[in-house]
């Protein structure tokens, strides 16, 4: 099929369900965020209150143990949606996101309960991070089979938008009570009024997910049997170099998007002296700024196809490297840059990451193929990127954080020169 044939104009159902998609996505990462937002607000009510930070410490151990089920959940949850549809996955990984903020919601603390109250909160974490596991292969297989084939990479795009809208709005809830509450109120309520508006806000992204039908792609393994017993499997025996792929993608991806978006502010602040509240005043410009360009970084993948526009990404950070960490002064407009010039490649990236994965699989085992790849990726280098960055500082190994950046890089620069280009394949 020539370039000119393959259709792009999104339908009406088609605009329905991404709208769908990713505002039930945007939920799930609400519900995902409120957790660190708070985290230090509710640590005293489920552990041992006589020593703060070892309760603060305690509770983003829980935060890091929800990180680890993730790929458990990419695994379980990627096959139920290439068994059952995407549509039912995605209802699935939103209700278990609502029920776990809910649950920590009305826990009593250790005062009432002992030991029962940190208990529930590792559970309920446990059931997060195993939903946000499957979340991400469940929504980028619906959004990119929802589309018109040649605007899958801005179908795919909302994606991450959603994810980041979902924090922005978790961080507003955090802004609204810390400003409204005193510090005795938000300790002993406060907190439960965010996390049951999670749960709230749950609900109406399960009724908007069950209010789309089934995407098209599914429905056609159905119809042909394709449908697989056991998807993990096939994935593993017949598609083991997309899946490879699939990690390899995410690798610099995800590292750099965490350097970038969570942990910048604070590495400035500690390093350079920057007020905290400047650092983080640079770094929310900086991130409504990626995502209004997130799908017009995705428009253009569309256009001209995926490995120019990840490329483009994985080459700007390869340069920027030394640069960013070099020109780093405690100033406002210095951080301001660096972060703006960063966000601005990692479109390159994140425009993609949807649309590029699901562009590897068969319909049968599309969800498991992105979702395991990616959370196992996320699990090791996005996850573990402040820690490395934190102890090469404390380590008297700053002034080379750049090559830590710039190695992630050059891994993006190998994988996506080297992939197969899918913008316009016909996706089966």
């Amino acid at each position: 099929m020539s370039v000119e044939a393959v259709p792009t104009r999104l339908t009406g159902a088609q605009r329905k369900a991404i709208v769908a998609g990713a505002i039930g996505n945007t939920v799930e990462w609400v519900d995902w965020a409120i957790y660190t937002t708070f985290a230090s607000v509710f640590s005293r009510q489920f552990f041992p209150s006589d020593n703060e930070t070892a309760s603060l410490l305690s509770t983003l151990v829980v935060f890091a143990v929800g990180f680890l089920v993730r790929p458990i959940g990419g695994a379980i949850l990627g096959s139920y949606g290439d068994r059952h549809g995407r549509k039912k996955g995605m209802t699935l990984t939103i209700s278990m996101m609502a029920v776990a903020s809910f649950a920590i919601a009305i826990c009593p603390g250790y005062e009432t309960i002992g030991i029962a109250a940190p208990v529930v909160l590792v559970l309920a974490r446990l059931v997060q991070g195993f939903s946000a596991g499957g979340e991400f292969g469940t929504s980028s297989a619906f959004l990119v089979e929802s589309a018109a084939r040649g605007r899958r990479a801005f179908a795919g795009s909302w994606q991450q938008v959603s994810v980041g809208g979902g924090v922005l709005i978790a961080s507003a809830l955090g802004t609204v009570l810390t400003s409204s509450l005193d510090q005795a109120a938000l300790e002993s309520w406060g907190w439960r009024v965010a996390f049951a508006i999670g749960g709230l806000l749950g609900l109406v992204g399960l009724w908007l997910r069950v209010s789309v039908p089934e995407t098209e792609a599914f429905a056609n393994v159905e119809s042909s049997g394709r449908k697989r017993a056991n998807p993990l499997v096939t994935m593993f025996r017949d598609h083991p170099r997309a899946a490879l792929r699939v990690a390899g993608i995410t690798i610099a991806g995800t590292l750099l998007y965490y350097i970038w978006v969570s942990y910048m502010p604070t590495f400035a602040h500690v390093d350079t002296g920057i007020p905290l509240n400047q650092a983080l005043l640079a770094n929310t410009i900086a991130v409504l700024v990626f995502l209004i360009l997130l799908p017009f970084g995705g428009l253009l993948s569309d256009l001209v196809g995926r490995k120019p526009t990840m490329l483009a990404f994985a080459l700007g950070f390869l340069v920027l490297a030394w640069p960013a960490f070099h020109f780093l002064d405690g100033g406002f407009g210095s951080l301001l840059t660096i972060e703006l010039i960063g966000m601005v490649f990692l479109v390159g990236y994140s425009a993609n990451c949807a649309v590029v994965m699901a562009e590897q699989f068969p319909a049968e085992v599309r969800t498991t193929g992105i979702g395991l790849p990616y959370a196992l990726a996320v699990a090791i280098f996005g996850g573990t990127a402040p820690y490395v960055t934190t102890w090469l500082t404390s380590n008297g190994f700053r002034d080379q954080i750049w090559i830590y950046v710039a190695a992630a890089a050059l891994i993006g620069v190998l994988v996506y020169a080297t992939m197969p280009e899918t913008k316009g394949k016909e996706l089966t």
